[in-house]
């Protein structure tokens, strides 16, 4: 879990024209907060860090009171009131019988403890209390936020709503958010917020490919290098919904939440429900520097770890062999993984009682005794002996029908009385609420870690819930929560383990799950040409070292497309590589292309997973330009990939931040296509003198002049590598 970040605030006491008010000022080195604690909570300032900043300049922002309105200001707290005055969605809604339906909190007190803000307000008529949470880190200027609300009176209350609630200045009147599908995730869409609002809802029971529960919110026109943006994630692996509203007087928010079925939120006297984390940061120098925030955050408070060795290079088995598993040839494949430089071998489905196809035997978690007659051990044995480290696949929250635990356990399933079983991939859910599931799953996963040398585990979930009920009551939420008493059971046991979350892909991403997990699969696809797209999207909220990236045979498994080795490797090499292929039925060339990208990634893998990771701006659509730049500025690596045939005959030129100024540095080609080494195979009659031979430049040319792009093929890339010169 997160360790508490360090010390760096301020509190103050003002009693001026603002009478009875306490501000409280969270610092950080790229932003600043000012919180109002009393008489309510409500955020008054966040954007860049103040220079000079007393509570008597807080009268500055005082808000006039416009004719034919309420004849008082009415204030945007942390939990909207609309008994208050405000008339936009509320931060909550509920009620106790048909009463208590619009309550209005004022704040009872307030503490500050490692940077640590909670403020606590109550509603004793609707008895309600509802304490706020906003913790700033100082090093990445992430906010880390949630509400929880408690019934203090006699009697039950029923929750239907209960949201995370961030103002935004009137200047930020743009929207970035996510969609997606299987085998697309993360797209990208923009649109802009003047009136109404703009609502992205996930039902389907995980994260979802969907909609990622992410959005950026800035000035019009910011891009990745300029502009101010705020940035938000709901940390949550369930049903949420994300809304960004403009209200009619022009002040903004964004409300993040998580979805309740009805019913599903009942709190008896003195029981509390929290909303999800909210992860947020503000940049004033575009999206780049927002993801340097949320990475930073992730690579120090959520998995720190990550930095203690190399991240393994993997080889997965799936579309290799899919389910046909035989062990004497699996051992052929860890021989000929190991020769191609690979870390991490990881059988994937198929190893288990029965599992011929994907109809049948999910739950049934014991050794097929057919495939391995003598068990998973000789081939762990065999990945050890090669020097690689052994992972297995597992769907544990799944059950086929046609399975020995459905037979003797038809109650074991998330479902509604009365209605009939709806399956996805003839796949139905287990109920993780239920003990006897719970334990069930615990025991067979501990007997699979406890009794062989696992280190790692890819876990996948291959199917949306629908009627997820328990006991004839709505349960989303608490399957949720039992999933991560799961992993937590599972990483207090065997804390050595890797866990992989996959979703069909990229269904199941989220940081809150990444405080168990150490990788995701971002997308069931390998096709590098998507790949651009979906790795650049979740690149916005994730450093590339927790996102999973494989080189895949060609044509594609998912969409049949042929790329050569140059696109797939590159396309790879800016997450944690592996490899998706079966190593004995490959060519000897297409095993030393595999080898040589492999080696490649090794020798950039620790820039690559430590730098500062930037998405250069450039006009043609068809070009996206990519640099890890590291922290010390003596070294850098550009992907230029050209996904369509250019715009114009000429890209133009790539200028390049983040560099020392008045340092020199060494232009390298370090991969190029191969129709680049046959003149008459390509678009260019003359290369950029930088693609002939090592050219020295300096920092500040690269950022304000930059180098010529070469006219590359569709569907082609070159790396170059920049290196600090004496």
């Amino acid at each position: 879990m997160s360790p508490p970040c360090h010390h760096l605030e301020q509190i103050f006491v003002f009693t001026g024209a603002i009478m009875n008010t306490t501000f409280v000022r969270l610092s950080s080195r790229s932003s600043d907060m000012i919180v109002r604690c009393s008489p309510y909570a409500e955020i008054v300032y966040w954007g860049k860090p103040l220079l000079d900043y007393s509570p008597a300049m807080m009268e500055a922002l005082n808000r006039p009171v416009a004719n034919s309105r309420l004849d008082s200001d009415i204030p945007l707290t942390l939990c909207p009131e609309n008994g208050r005055g405000l008339f936009s969605v509320p931060g909550m809604e509920g009620n106790r019988d048909g009463e208590d339906w619009s309550p209005i909190f004022t704040s009872q007190s307030h503490t500050l403890e490692n940077n640590l803000l909670t403020i606590i307000s109550e509603d004793t008529s609707a008895g309600l209390r509802l304490v706020s949470e906003l913790q700033m880190c100082p090093d990445s200027g992430v906010i880390k936020t949630r509400n929880t609300l408690t019934n203090i009176k006699a009697g039950c209350y029923r929750i239907d709503r209960l949201a995370v609630t961030l103002p935004f200045p009137e200047r930020a009147n743009e929207i970035m958010a996510f969609n997606g599908r299987w085998i697309k995730e993360f797209q990208r869409h923009s649109l802009k917020l003047d009136h109404g609002g703009y609502i992205q809802e996930n039902r389907r029971g995980r994260t979802s490919h969907e909609y990622f529960p992410g959005m950026v919110v800035g000035k019009a026109g910011f891009s990745e290098q300029q502009g101010e943006v705020w940035g938000l994630h709901l940390a949550l692996s369930g049903n949420h919904r994300l809304r960004a509203d403009c209200k009619s007087d022009g002040r903004r928010q964004v409300q993040a939440e998580a979805l309740y079925f009805s019913g599903e939120i009942v709190l008896e006297h003195l029981q509390s429900v929290s909303t999800p984390w909210v992860y947020a940061t503000y940049s004033a120098t575009g999206l780049n520097g927002m993801s340097h925030s949320f990475h930073h955050y992730v690579r120090q408070n959520i998995v720190p770890s990550l930095a203690e060795k190399p991240r393994p290079v993997h080889l997965n088995t799936w579309e290799g062999i899919y389910f046909k598993h035989d062990p004497d040839y699996i051992i052929q494949m860890v021989k000929n993984a190991a020769k191609i430089g690979v870390e991490r071998f990881i059988i994937d489905d198929g190893w288990f009682k029965g599992r011929n196809n994907d109809l049948s035997s999910l739950g049934d978690w014991y050794i097929d005794a057919e495939k391995y007659p003598q068990g998973l051990n000789p081939i762990i044995e065999a990945v050890n002996e090669y020097g690689m480290e052994f992972g297995i696949w597992v769907e544990p929250e799944m059950i086929n029908q046609d399975s020995d635990l459905y037979r003797n356990h038809p109650d074991w399933v998330l479902k509604l009385d009365g209605y009939p079983l709806l399956k996805g991939r003839d796949q139905l859910l287990l109920d993780l609420s239920n003990p006897a599931v719970f334990d069930y799953l615990l025991e067979r996963l501990s007997w699979l870690l406890g009794e062989h040398k696992v280190d790692y585990v890819k876990w996948d979930f291959n199917r949306e819930m629908v009627q997820p009920g328990h006991r004839g009551h709505p349960s989303l939420v608490q399957q949720t929560e039992q999933l991560y008493r799961l992993f937590d059971q599972l990483n207090l046991h065997f804390p050595h383990i890797e866990f992989e979350s996959c979703a069909s892909g990229g269904g199941r991403i989220d940081y809150e799950i990444l405080q168990r997990c150490h990788r995701f699969w971002p997308s069931d696809s390998n096709d590098a040409l998507d790949r651009q797209q979906i790795q650049r999207g979740m690149s916005y909220f994730f450093p590339p070292e927790v996102m999973g990236a494989h080189i895949g045979g060609t044509p594609c498994h998912t969409t049949a497309r042929m790329h050569s080795i140059n696109f797939r490797g590159l396309t790879a090499l800016f997450g944690h590589m592996g490899v998706e292929l079966d190593p004995v039925s490959e060519s000897p060339a297409e095993q030393q292309a595999f080898a040589r990208y492999i080696a490649l990634h090794k020798q950039l893998r620790p820039l690559l997973h430590s730098g500062n990771t930037i998405r250069l701006d450039h006009p043609d659509k068809t070009t996206l330009i990519n640099a890890v730049i590291a922290h010390d500025q003596q070294q850098a690596v550009v992907l230029i990939s050209q996904l369509a045939l250019p715009e114009y005959a000429l890209c133009g030129n790539v200028l390049i931040p983040g560099l020392n100024p008045s340092t020199h540095y060494q232009i390298e080609v370090l991969d190029m296509p191969d129709s680049m080494h046959k003149p008459r195979n390509n678009t260019m009659k003359r290369y950029p003198a930088w693609l002939k031979s090592p050219l020295i430049v300096s920092g500040d040319w690269l950022e304000k002049a930059g180098i010529a792009l070469p006219i590359l093929n569709p569907e082609s890339a070159i790396l170059i590598q920049l290196s600090a010169v004496n």
